[in-house]
């Protein structure tokens, strides 16, 4: 019978990641090249699944709808070859596109074993900078990822939905990039910024004279994205007319252009945003019912920064590595700026952690930015507290609830710092001074509310 250590060997030939899987999928063994890559230690990989190890995935890959060479060399009996989406040692937070090709391997023994030799496929300095909203480690964004990375298995539609700067484009980016469609075009539409005449044109073309100002034929992004994928951001602002015709093409896949009676076939897939809640807009009748389950069959949500405040320190880094310091150094945040920014609602999400990055960098003298640098940076921002007093004079009031209520602030105070404190008092006198009953009205950690007690003279 072959021996583990003749089959650490034969891996050990390979100059690329190698893996060589037993009948259940057990990796038996792991080439130098495979342990450098993932960093992690033949003690870690071997006796392990191998969706396990590439993937963190409890079952196999071809359970969670991406391709496996495994299973079709069991269909096929041939070697097989496709591309994967592998998450790295450090909780999923390095994802790398590669070629898996797996084969046979037939000892003269009998025993069947599986090879898979890996080639990392070149990413592109603007696809990294397109990741940035996929950095971090906190369970909401590795459970974006995970959906991010079977989304780009499958060829269905999917809706991804967050709020304002969560990345929802560069997470439709980053399942193109990674699907079958790759070498095909990516085009986007933001459905927020046409009339619905200039839409249904920008979506499925027109004739010459088909309406004022069309003074020749025009291919629509239907047609121009075919073998690729369209992606309609703000989908949820689609006027209702032309969701009708948007189902049409879904359902069919043939559509005509405005003005024109000939059908057009198209090969795109398609993948939406939005910052709505669709399946609200569909009770209110603002949206149609079975455009929604036809766009929703994949569906993703993309957490705001507020719910993954501990990725902060990481997507922090990873943009301040684009953001040149004074003559050029790199600069780094220091723990109490890391507080300072944790503790910010972030409205904006992403994008506004970058431009508030890139402000405070103009503060910078050194190699550091400091947390009165990024508290200077956010003077004039909206505060945690008022986002929250805002959210809460909005939500309707049950006349049955009973209990002691802040006065209101009154709105010409000085500064948004005093108007935090103003709150945080009339909320202390309001909770007969607990803490905890504070810190969960203002949607911050107690830390966070002893921090701004002691900052405002408040105990």
């Amino acid at each position: 019978m072959t021996t583990k250590i003749d089959l650490q060997a034969i891996a050990e030939t390979h100059e690329r990641p190698f893996l060589i899987i037993d009948k259940d999928s057990i990796i038996v063994a792991a080439n130098s090249a495979f342990l450098k890559a993932y960093g992690t230690s033949l003690a870690g990989v071997v006796g392990r699944t191998c969706h396990e190890v590439t993937h963190g995935n409890p079952r196999p890959c071809h359970e969670m709808g991406e391709e496996c060479p495994i299973e079709r060399i069991r269909e096929t009996h041939a070697p097989h070859t496709c591309l994967h989406i592998h998450s790295h040692h450090d909780q999923g937070r390095h994802i790398h596109k590669v070629r898996v090709k797996g084969f046979p391997l037939l000892f003269e023994d009998g025993e069947l074993y599986y090879g898979e030799l890996m080639e990392e496929i070149a990413v592109r300095a603007e696809d990294r900078m397109s990741d940035q909203c996929m950095i971090g480690r906190s369970k909401a964004l590795l459970a974006a990822m995970e959906a991010l990375k079977l989304a780009a298995g499958s060829d269905a539609p999917v809706l991804i939905q967050g709020e304002t700067g969560t990345g929802k484009e560069l997470a439709a980016a980053f399942v193109h990039r990674n699907s079958r469609r790759e070498s095909g075009p990516f085009l986007t539409l933001d459905c927020t910024v046409l009339t619905e005449t200039l839409v249904e044109s920008e979506l499925f073309g027109h004739e010459r004279g088909a309406f004022t100002g069309s003074v020749g034929d025009r291919q629509g992004l239907f047609k121009l994205a075919d073998g690729g994928t369209l992606f309609l951001d703000e989908v949820g602002e689609m006027p209702k007319p032309l969701q009708t015709k948007l189902l049409r093409v879904l359902e069919s896949g043939e559509f005509r252009r405005v003005g024109g009676n000939k059908v057009i076939r198209t090969d795109v897939r398609i993948l939406c945003a939005t910052n709505r809640d669709l399946a609200e807009e569909v009770k209110a009748g603002a949206f149609r019912e079975d455009l929604y389950y036809r766009l929703a069959c994949l569906t993703i949500h993309l957490p705001s920064l507020r719910e993954r405040g501990e990725d902060i320190p990481d997507l922090a880094a990873f943009l301040l590595e684009r953001i040149p310091g004074p003559g050029g150094r790199r600069l780094r945040l220091t723990p109490d700026a890391i507080l300072a920014l944790q503790d910010y609602p972030f409205p904006g999400n992403v994008r506004e952690l970058r431009n508030i990055l890139q402000a405070a960098a103009t503060r910078a003298t050194g190699s550091t930015i400091d947390g009165t640098m990024i508290e200077q940076t956010l003077t004039g921002l909206p505060t945690r507290a008022a986002i929250h007093r805002e959210r809460e004079e909005m939500a309707p009031r049950d006349p049955r609830d009973e209990g002691p209520e802040p006065e209101p602030i009154s709105a010409g105070l000085a500064s948004l710092q005093a108007l935090e404190r103003d709150h945080i008092a009339r909320l202390l006198e309001a909770h007969g001074g607990d803490r905890h009953a504070v810190a969960d009205a203002l949607g911050v950690n107690i830390r966070t509310v002893y921090r701004k007690l002691k900052r405002y003279g408040l105990g």
